[in-house]
């Protein structure tokens, strides 16, 4: 209970964060059994009511329970995507900052590379070569984001790499391997952790727009962008079929950032 009234603002964005979770993983019993993805020509674009909460789109598909299902495919792929950038930049910073030399001109280069291009024009450049899809959409964005773990780990590594403690093991004759997992991983892991939890709002946001310009979800998969690439063309006669994927892509980028941000007040170092 101690914790909770000190970190008030991290426990309630922790329980939405979860509960959307738990949404995602229960998308079946939310939507009462509906499909996403069987489709009644009759009943297209048919306004939201008691039958179907968020309407229907072009071809009579439930747009409540696309949304709802359309939670899986955005949060598995933005925690892949926020998984993977977290592990490779991480692994690559640290070997950069204590190995030093050739081993660190190598990465930074590549990683300066990355930097020159507008990410979000590089990561469609990517989803174009590979083929629209979830899988390729994910490799984009990890292919584009991973260098701000890989400089911030490797800056963290030099300010800590040549302390007394870790001289200390090199005498004594600690391996390489051992200094990495017991010295340097933990002191990067925290603020790493922070990145990261701040970092799946953008990432959620960066998928939306690849899959809502076409280089992402193909149909019929139930995918918040794809959802209002497929709306967009009826804006004016239903709305809805943009709204409520807007709507969610929002309200969860939104609970997203104000947790990463909670986060980072529990654990930034400097509070200790």
């Amino acid at each position: 209970m101690e914790f909770v009234k000190k970190n008030k603002a991290f426990c309630l964005f922790a329980f939405l964060a979860f509960l959307i979770i738990l949404t995602a993983v229960f998308a079946p019993v939310v939507t009462g059994g509906v499909s996403p993805t069987d489709a009644e020509l009759r009943n297209a674009l048919q306004p939201p009511s008691a039958a179907h909460p968020f309407g229907t789109d072009k071809l009579g598909r439930d747009v409540f329970a696309r949304v709802i299902f359309g939670a899986r495919s955005s949060l598995i792929s933005t925690f892949a995507v926020v998984g993977i950038i977290f592990v490779l930049g991480s692994l690559l910073g640290v070997l950069a900052g204590y190995f030093g030399g050739w081993v660190d001109t190598i990465i930074m280069r590549i990683a300066d590379m990355m930097v020159a291009f507008p990410g979000m024009v590089f990561a469609i450049a990517v989803a174009g070569i590979l083929g629209a899809s979830v899988k390729n959409a994910v490799i984009a964005v990890a292919l584009v984001s991973w260098t701000k773990y890989a400089r911030l780990a490797r800056s963290l590594v030099l300010k800590i790499k040549n302390r007394d403690f870790v001289a200390a093991a090199i005498v004594t004759g600690s391996r390489t391997p051992y200094i990495l997992s017991r010295y340097m991983l933990p002191n990067v892991i925290p603020t790493l952790v922070i990145t990261a939890a701040t970092d799946i709002g953008g990432m959620m946001l960066e998928l939306a727009g690849l899959s809502f310009l076409g280089f992402g979800a193909k149909p019929p998969t139930p995918e918040w962008g794809l959802m209002m690439n497929e709306g967009r063309q009826f804006i004016q006669n239903a709305p809805w079929m943009m709204f409520f994927p807007g709507l969610a892509v929002f309200i969860v980028v939104v609970v997203f950032n104000l947790l990463g941000d909670a986060l980072r007040d529990v654990l930034d170092p400097r509070e200790e």
